[in-house]
């Protein structure tokens, strides 16, 4: 399937028309990542939107007396990657493929010009990485209210 007729499936870019899609998929290209990669650290500078395809990832986070406990795990049709467009530009989350990878990434510098330089395709694209990120804060709120819990709190 072409990359633009897939970018279709995924939250970000519901909201754009045929013709921003495509060029959204001019800057795309296929990746696949081998169970065990880390494809990121927490606080690296971000860059790269993933659009997975297939596989898991596993995101990280350092928890005080817990050590790196995993908020979410993500898998076909989510997106990972949003750090890349909110300064200070930095990873929230470690990333690890827990499984093999198939995914679509976009080369988010280009990105970030092409919505900049034009508005009509930034901002819809701006609200669809909004919904992600919340999505996100929801799953990880979550997680670690589970992982707080005390033993007779149930």
């Amino acid at each position: 399937m072409p990359i633009i007729d897939e970018l279709a499936g995924f939250a970000p870019f519901d909201r754009l028309t045929a013709a921003q899609r495509g060029a959204v998929a001019d800057l795309a290209r296929d990746v696949t990542v081998a169970a065990g990669t880390r494809l990121f650290e927490e606080g690296q500078e971000a860059e790269g939107c993933w659009l997975i395809r297939s596989g898991q990832i596993a995101l990280e986070t350092a928890v005080p007396g817990r050590g790196q406990v995993v908020v979410q795990t993500l898998g076909a049709g989510d997106v990972l990657g949003w750090s890349w467009l909110v300064p200070p530009h930095r990873w929230q989350f470690s990333a690890i493929a827990n499984a093999a990878v198939a995914a679509v990434v976009l080369d988010t510098d280009r990105l970030k010009d092409l919505a900049e330089h034009d508005p009509v395709l930034g901002y819809p694209l701006a609200l669809g990485l909004l919904e992600v990120v919340l999505g996100r804060l929801q799953s990880t709120r979550a997680r670690l209210l589970d992982l707080y819990r005390g033993p007779n709190d149930r």
